[in-house]
C-alpha cells in the first residue's frame, strides 16, 4: 500500500508521471514518441515559414527571446526560454498591449571584455547580465561567443575574444561562472571553427587535427573544464566534410569523452540537414524547430533508421537542462532588474578594456582642457556594439559628445551642429526600404566622412583647447568586413591629417578615439596624431566610459588580445579568407550554375595551420603595427625578482610588479614559454598563463604567480592522436606584451604522453 502511495504521489490527476516527482527515466517512458520528438526540437518562430534562416525570435513567454523549448504540461514538463546575447540579454523592448518598457543593459563587447585580462572582472559583469536573464525570465543566454580573430575581417570578431585560445577559454569561463552564479544557464558557441561569416551555413573548414585541437577547439575545453556552461551550442559550418551538428567526434567523442561534459549540446538556429545524423552525433535540441525534423524523426525511429534509445538519450539531457532552470523551478521573475546598478557595471568595466596605443603626454587631458572639438561622425554618433544576434535592445547609448559634456568639457557647437546634420541626411539615406527581415540587423557603414574647411578648422583651433577625432566602424552577423573596411577610407586619413596639422600649429594637441568592432590598419597614420585611445565598442555607457579615461577618472589597463599588423596581407590567413566578395551568408557561389565548389567560399584551406595570430608573426618575423599583448598606461611598471619552481607537474613562476610612475594603475601580466628544440614543429613562443594586478599606487608592489601544468605545455600529434610533451628545458617569459618580456627562466620538464579519442 505504502509504495501504491508513493507511485501515486509522483503522477498526475490521471497517474502521469511528474518531472521532478517522478524519475526522469519514468517521465521518458510515458513519453510518446511524437513528444519525444517534439521535445528535441524548439516551437517554431514567429514571422517565418519554411528553412528561411534568419535570426531567431519568439513571441511567447518572453517576446523577442531566440527560442523555447516544447512543453508536455501533462508530465509536468514546462517550456523554457532561450535568449541572446553576448554583449546583453537581447529581448523585445516594448509588448503589444503593455505600456511597459523592457530594456536591457548593453554592456561592452566581448572583444573589449577580453582586453581587460581580468578574469574577476569579467566574471562580475557576466553576473550582471545573468541577473537581467533571470529578472525578465529567461533559462539560458545564448553566450558567451569564443570563436578565435582567425582573420581581421570575420564579421562576428567583435562577439570573440582573440586569436589566442588561452585568452578565449579563460574569459568565457568567467563570464559564464558569472551568468551561472544567478541560477541560469549558458551556452557557449559556436561549436567550433566558425571563423568566417560568408557562407556560414555551407562553408567547409578544412584544419588539421593539431590545429584544431591546439587552436580551434582548445578554448571551448578550457571554458567547459573550467565553468561547466549547461549547454554547447554546435556551429552552422562544415568540419573536415561533416556538418558540425551531424558529428559524433565533435560532440560525443570530444566534447562528452575527452573533456567530460555533462550538459546539453543544441544547434544554432536552423544549423545543420540531417535531424536524425543530428540526434545520432550527440546535437540533443534543433532550434528553432521546423515541422520536417519533427517527421524525419518520427520515420528514423519507425522504419529503424534512427534507434530509440538515442533519442532517449537526447531527451534526457534535455529534461535534465529543464530541471535546472528557474522556470522549472517556479521562480517568479520581477521584469525589473537593477539597471541603474549595472549601467555603473558597464561603465566602469568599459574603461578597463580600452587599450592606450599611443601617448606623447597628453592622456590625461591636464586641467587646462576645458573646451574640446570633436571631429568624426561617431564621436555624435558612437557605435555601442554589433549588429545581429550580438545587439542589445538598450534604453539609450550616451555618446562621446555626452560623454565629454557630462565630465564637464565645453564641446564646440557649431562642429557639433555640422555632425548631427550630416548623419541625419545620412541615416535617411540608409533607412532601408526592403521586406528584408534581415534589414535591421545589418550594419549600416555612411558614405564618408565630413573634413571641415581651413576657415573652419582655424576657427575650431581658435576656439578650443584640444581636437578628438573619432574613427568609427560597425560590423555584425551575417557579412565578413571588406579591405576597405579594415583600411581608413581617403578621407579618414585626410581628417586625420588635416585636423592635426592645424592643432599642431598653434600647439595644441590631437587625439584619436577608435570606436571599432575589429582590427583596423593603423600604421600609416598613427605617428601623426599625439595620442591613440582604442575604446572598442564600449556599450551603452561608452561615451562616458571614454571621457573617464581622457579625464583621468580611470587609468587605462587594457592590452590586445590581438595583433594589429602593418597591412592586410600579412595575415597568413589572408589568401584563404572570403576577401571582398559580394555576398554574406546563405551559400550562393561565384559560379553556381557550373556547380563548382568555390574556394574559400564553399570550403576554406587553413593552410596556416597553429600559425595564427602572434605565433605567425613571430615566426614569420614580420614587423607588426601593435603586438599581442600590447597596451599602455598612465603610469609604468617594472618586473623584478623573478623565480621558477616546478613540482607535482606544475610550473610557477612569480615575479614582482612594481608601479614605479607617477598614476594609479592596474598591469596585465603574459607568461608566455618557449618549447625546446624537438620532433615537432613549434611557435617561437606561446601564451600559457596570465594575471593582472590590482590597482597599484605610486610606489606600490605586487607579486604575482602564474601556473602552468605540465599538460598545458603539450603539442598535438597526430601520428600518435596524442598531447605530446617533449622533454627538456622550456623558457617561462613573462612579459608586457608577446614582444615586451620583462623577466625570463628556464626549467627542466619531463616527457609525457596524453592520449585522446580517436575523434576527427
Amino acid at each position: 500500500m505504502a509504495l501504491s502511495a508513493a507511485a501515486m504521489l509522483s503522477c498526475g490527476p490521471k497517474g502521469d508521471p511528474q518531472l521532478g516527482k517522478a524519475s526522469i527515466d519514468k517521465v521518458i517512458g510515458a513519453m510518446t514518441l511524437e513528444e519525444k520528438a517534439h521535445l528535441v526540437i524548439g516551437t517554431g518562430m514567429a514571422g517565418t515559414s519554411g528553412d528561411a534562416p534568419v535570426i531567431g525570435e519568439t513571441r511567447n513567454l518572453v517576446p523577442g527571446a531566440a527560442g523555447t523549448t516544447y512543453p508536455i504540461p501533462r508530465l509536468g514538463i514546462p517550456a523554457i526560454v532561450l535568449a541572446d546575447g553576448p554583449a546583453g540579454l537581447r529581448i523585445n523592448p516594448v509588448r503589444e498591449g503593455d505600456e511597459a518598457t523592457y530594456y536591457c543593459t548593453h554592456f561592452p563587447i566581448g572583444t573589449l571584455l577580453a582586453s581587460t585580462w581580468n578574469q574577476e572582472l569579467v566574471e562580475q559583469v557576466g553576473n550582471a547580465i545573468g541577473e537581467e536573464v533571470l529578472e525578465y525570465g529567461a533559462d539560458v543566454l545564448l553566450a558567451p561567443a569564443l570563436n578565435i580573430h582567425r582573420n581581421p575581417l570575420c564579421g562576428r570578431n567583435f562577439e570573440y575574444y582573440s586569436e589566442d585560445p588561452v585568452v578565449s577559454g579563460k574569459i568565457a569561463a568567467a563570464y559564464v561562472n558569472g551568468v551561472q552564479k544567478n541560477g541560469v544557464g549558458t551556452s557557449i558557441k559556436h561549436f567550433a571553427a566558425n571563423n568566417q561569416e560568408t557562407n556560414r551555413m555551407g562553408n567547409d573548414a578544412l584544419i588539421s587535427k593539431r590545429a584544431l585541437r591546439e587552436i580551434y577547439l582548445k578554448g571551448f575545453e578550457i571554458a567547459v573544464k573550467e565553468s561547466q556552461p549547461w549547454t554547447v551550442m554546435s556551429s552552422y559550418n562544415y568540419l573536415n566534410g561533416v556538418y558540425t551538428s551531424e558529428s559524433k567526434d565533435l560532440l560525443t567523442s570530444v566534447l562528452r569523452g575527452d573533456w567530460g561534459f555533462k550538459g546539453m549540446v543544441m544547434t544554432d538556429w536552423f544549423g545543420g540537414k540531417d535531424a536524425c545524423a543530428q540526434m545520432e552525433a550527440g546535437n540533443d535540441m534543433l532550434q528553432p524547430g521546423r515541422d520536417g525534423q519533427f517527421e524525419a524523426i518520427v520515420k528514423g525511429v519507425q522504419d529503424g533508421t534512427l534507434d530509440e534509445a538515442v533519442l532517449d538519450r537526447n531527451v534526457k539531457r534535455i529534461l535534465e537542462l529543464i530541471m535546472l532552470s528557474p522556470r522549472f523551478k517556479g521562480y517568479k521573475y520581477s521584469n525589473n532588474p537593477d539597471l541603474k546598478a549595472h549601467a555603473k557595471v558597464t561603465r566602469q568595466s568599459a574603461t578597463e578594456g580600452m587599450v592606450l596605443l599611443k601617448n606623447d603626454g597628453v592622456l590625461p587631458f591636464s586641467s587646462e582642457i576645458k573646451n574640446v572639438a570633436l571631429y568624426g561622425t561617431t564621436s555624435y554618433d558612437f557605435i555601442a556594439g554589433g549588429t545581429g544576434s550580438g545587439n542589445v535592445n538598450r534604453a539609450y547609448t550616451v555618446s562621446l559628445q555626452e560623454g565629454l559634456s557630462n565630465a564637464g568639457y565645453k564641446v564646440d557647437k557649431s562642429l557639433e551642429k555640422m555632425y548631427l546634420k550630416y548623419i541625419a541626411e545620412e541615416t535617411e539615406r540608409l533607412n532601408p526600404k526592403s521586406d528584408n527581415p534581415m534589414a535591421m540587423f545589418m550594419p549600416k557603414n555612411r558614405a564618408g566622412e565630413i573634413v571641415p574647411s581651413k576657415a573652419e578648422l582655424a576657427s575650431s583651433v581658435s576656439a578650443n583647447d584640444a581636437a578628438i577625432i573619432t574613427i568609427g566602424r560597425t560590423s555584425g552577423e551575417f557579412l565578413d568586413r571588406k579591405v576597405s573596411d579594415f583600411s581608413l577610407t581617403a578621407k579618414e586619413q585626410e581628417l586625420i591629417r588635416e585636423v592635426c596639422k592645424a592643432f599642431h600649429a598653434a600647439g595644441k594637441k590631437a587625439i584619436v578615439v577608435l570606436n571599432i568592432g575589429g582590427v583596423i590598419e593603423t600604421a600609416s597614420w598613427k605617428g601623426i596624431p599625439d595620442a591613440i585611445l582604442c575604446a572598442w565598442q564600449a556599450g551603452q555607457e561608452g561615451g562616458n566610459s571614454v571621457a573617464d579615461v581622457l579625464k583621468g577618472n580611470a587609468s587605462p589597463s587594457g592590452k590586445l588580445t590581438m595583433t594589429f599588423p602593418v597591412a592586410y596581407k600579412d595575415h597568413a590567413s589572408s589568401k584563404n579568407f572570403p576577401v571582398d566578395l559580394e555576398f554574406g551568408m546563405f551559400g550562393k557561389t561565384l559560379d553556381a550554375d557550373k556547380g563548382e565548389k568555390v574556394r574559400n567560399v564553399d570550403y576554406t584551406e587553413y593552410e596556416e595551420g597553429i600559425y595564427v595570430g602572434y605565433r605567425w608573426f613571430d615566426k614569420a618575423g614580420i614587423e607588426v603595427s601593435y603586438p599581442f599583448g600590447y597596451g599602455l598606461s598612465y603610469t609604468e611598471f617594472e618586473y623584478g625578482s623573478p623565480a621558477i619552481s616546478h613540482s607535482a607537474g606544475v610550473t610557477k613562476m612569480t615575479v614582482t610588479v612594481t608601479n614605479t610612475g607617477k598614476f594609479a594603475g592596474k598591469e596585465a601580466v603574459q607568461l608566455y614559454v618557449s618549447a625546446p628544440a624537438g620532433t615537432m614543429d613549434k611557435p617561437v613562443r606561446e601564451l600559457k598563463a596570465f594575471a593582472k594586478t590590482r590597482e597599484l599606487k605610486p610606489g606600490e608592489s605586487q607579486t604575482i604567480t602564474l601556473t602552468v601544468a605540465d599538460a598545458d605545455l603539450a603539442s598535438f600529434d597526430q601520428e600518435q592522436n596524442a598531447w605530446t610533451v617533449e622533454g627538456g628545458n622550456y623558457i617561462f617569459q613573462a612579459g608586457a606584451s608577446s614582444r615586451d618580456i620583462r623577466a625570463t627562466l628556464e626549467t627542466e620538464i619531463k616527457p609525457s604522453v596524453i592520449k585522446v579519442s580517436q575523434a576527427l
